[in-house]
């Protein structure tokens, strides 16, 4: 089994989890990309979703399932979504795609958050992918200099045309390197303090409710 079926099998385990009738959030990412298709075949079940990114929207959109804002949505009943990373007790690393800031607050206002991911994504301690911190523009400088003090080694993200990347939100993101990160709730504080930080992508303070794990041998889930 390739690591795409094996995110496609975490995919499909999610699919149970839907409450029928109701809008859920949907995340970003190859994982939840498969997702996103497999919902196409429950349409009668989903009468709209909330995307975390403009990438997820427009796939959403062409699968069928209609776009709702957060704002008009209300607290979601699940939120599904991908990570780069996780730990035995659900915390995460996300950001890779970029969208870690709307991830992070359409997880914050679901009542239940589904982590899908092939079995690489699972570690004894989080840190070895490089952490994404999204910035507000003036302050760059300054916030990777606090997290070099923090013990990190924050590199500037760049596009796939080697200019700086920016966020749906229109910010650049740090990608902290070096991080060995055995508490995450006090790391993901830490760095939320910082002048200039948007957010960190170290979901610990809201962490996942269950984490949905393909593999050759089919899915595992791990719950907190």
């Amino acid at each position: 089994m390739s690591q795409d079926d094996a995110k496609r099998k975490a995919a499909e385990a999610a699919l149970k989890h839907l409450v029928r009738g109701e809008p859920l959030g949907v995340g970003t990412g190859s994982t939840v990309n498969h997702f996103i298709d497999l919902l196409a075949g429950r349409k009668a079940d989903v009468p709209a979703a909330v995307s975390s990114s403009e990438a997820s929207t427009v796939r959403l959109k062409a699968a069928g399932i209609p776009v709702l804002d957060l704002n008009s949505a209300g607290t979601l009943s699940l939120y599904v979504d991908g990570a780069d990373e996780a730990d035995s007790r659900l915390n995460l690393i996300k950001g890779g795609g970029g969208a870690l800031t709307r991830e992070k607050i359409v997880a914050a206002a679901s009542r239940t958050f589904v982590c899908i991911a092939d079995e690489s994504k699972l570690v004894p301690v989080l840190g070895k992918f490089p952490l994404p911190v999204e910035v507000i523009p003036m302050a760059r400088s300054h916030v990777a200099r606090e997290l070099v003090r923090l013990g990190g080694r924050p590199v500037l993200r760049v596009g796939p045309s080697g200019t700086m990347f920016a966020t749906d939100n229109g910010n650049p993101i740090l990608d902290v390197h070096g991080l060995n990160i055995t508490d995450p709730a006090r790391t993901e504080t830490e760095i939320n303090l910082i002048t200039g930080v948007v957010c960190v992508g170290l979901f610990a303070r809201r962490p996942a409710d269950l984490l949905i794990l393909g593999s050759p041998g089919g899915t595992r889930e791990l719950r907190r």
